[in-house]
């Protein structure tokens, strides 16, 4: 038998992240032939980590335009990926995680009759809308998937109620675990050392509190009030606590942080960092306020207790292992629980110290594996 053809797609900066550890693996496999398709969703921050793991991509579809929306961003991934599968002709695509890169390519090697590969597969909150469009790409592609790289029980449950056969499911752990372990081998740029060392954190001085904030349910009123909360934490613990946000380019973003955070001395707003810089900046945190998805997971690998600022996760092993607490928006709760955990050791110290359950490092072993041995169960005999 010849070797296997896996085409890679992805097109965003947590997606390239969380695949990083498999395109190695794949590269590194005598039997697996591997090809890389980026839809550059998000072009510069995608690069940066491209470059961080030495990935260098096959095809680059650069579909990343100024204000594209939904349908468009969809419309061209179709048209666009649809002429490299039949070049590619593979025997599997890999998709990561929720993004629209996820739905459309997934769909598209339906409409090829190719086999689907699932990473971080049954994560659900239950509501189609938050968070949106996450929630229904994920499970557009897990309805197609033809193996659910599950990242931890909770998910493999999700599908099990769904109706996904068990032999389909593979829980593998998560590969962010496996990436951030090769990052923090890393050395500190330069640049966040120095940010640290001017506001006396690396000192221990005074406590760094790393924020970030971009959902699109949250804006309008809900992300307004979540600047208000980060507003009186600041102002609050003015000698003792450093805030400081990366915020996203997205106007909905940018014009609200910028107007209610401005002028206050302990906040400290910067343009979006590059995943290496971002990582060092959670590792010397005393605590993080986010309501990214993969920032969850990355501070929790990293030990750093977690106040998620959303209504809900698809990531409730966090929350039951104690290392992440749902907060929402409110600007008033923003600021109890973070006064809670700065002046509670007690509870501070259960959540650092809480087990990891998003993995050990091995998913991407794991996933290849499961690829190599993928063998459909012989069909029943007929009556």
């Amino acid at each position: 038998m010849g070797k296997i053809r896996v085409l890679s797609i992805f097109g965003t900066r947590p997606e390239a992240v969380k695949m990083a550890p498999v395109v190695q693996r794949l590269a590194l496999t005598p039997q697996i032939e591997s090809h890389i398709c980026v839809t550059a969703q998000h072009r510069e921050m995608l690069d940066q980590v491209l470059h961080l793991f030495e990935i260098k991509p096959d095809v680059d579809l650069n579909l990343m335009q100024a204000d594209q929306g939904l349908a468009d961003l969809t419309a061209n991934i179709f048209n666009s990926l649809d002429p490299v599968l039949r070049e590619v002709n593979p025997h599997w695509i890999l998709v990561q995680g929720d993004t629209t890169t996820v739905m459309a390519a997934a769909l598209c090697a339906y409409y090829h009759k190719i086999k689907v590969g699932h990473v971080e597969a049954g994560l659900r909150t239950d509501d189609k809308y938050a968070p949106f469009p996450e929630e229904i790409n994920r499970r557009v592609a897990g309805v197609v998937a033809d193996l659910h790289f599950a990242p931890t029980l909770h998910s493999r449950q999700n599908l099990l109620r769904e109706g996904v056969p068990d032999w389909r499911i593979k829980v593998t752990g998560n590969t962010v675990i496996d990436a951030l372990q090769q990052i923090v081998k890393s050395p500190m740029p330069a640049e966040v050392e120095e940010l640290l060392n001017s506001k006396n954190v690396l000192s221990g001085e005074r406590l760094l509190i790393a924020v970030t904030a971009h959902r699109r349910e949250s804006f309008g009123k809900p992300f307004e009030s979540i600047c208000q909360g980060l507003r009186e934490i600041a102002e609050a613990y003015s000698n003792k606590v450093e805030l400081v946000y990366p915020v996203h380019l997205n106007p909905n973003i940018q014009e609200p942080a910028h107007r209610i955070l401005d002028g206050i001395s302990n906040i400290t707003l910067l343009q979006p960092i590059e995943y290496l810089p971002l990582i060092h900046l959670l590792k010397n945190s005393k605590l993080v306020l986010t309501d990214s998805g993969g920032i969850q997971e990355e501070a929790t690998g990293l030990g750093v207790p977690t106040l998620v600022l959303r209504e809900v996760t698809e990531r409730p092993e966090g929350v039951e292992a104690g290392v992440l607490k749902l907060v929402g928006t409110d600007s008033e709760r923003i600021f109890q629980e973070t006064r809670h955990l700065l002046e509670d050791e007690d509870a501070y110290l259960s959540m650092a110290h809480a087990a990891n359950p998003f993995g050990d490092g091995h998913a991407a072993e794991r996933i290849v594996q499961a690829l190599l041995d993928y063998q459909e169960p012989d069909a029943l005999p007929s009556n």
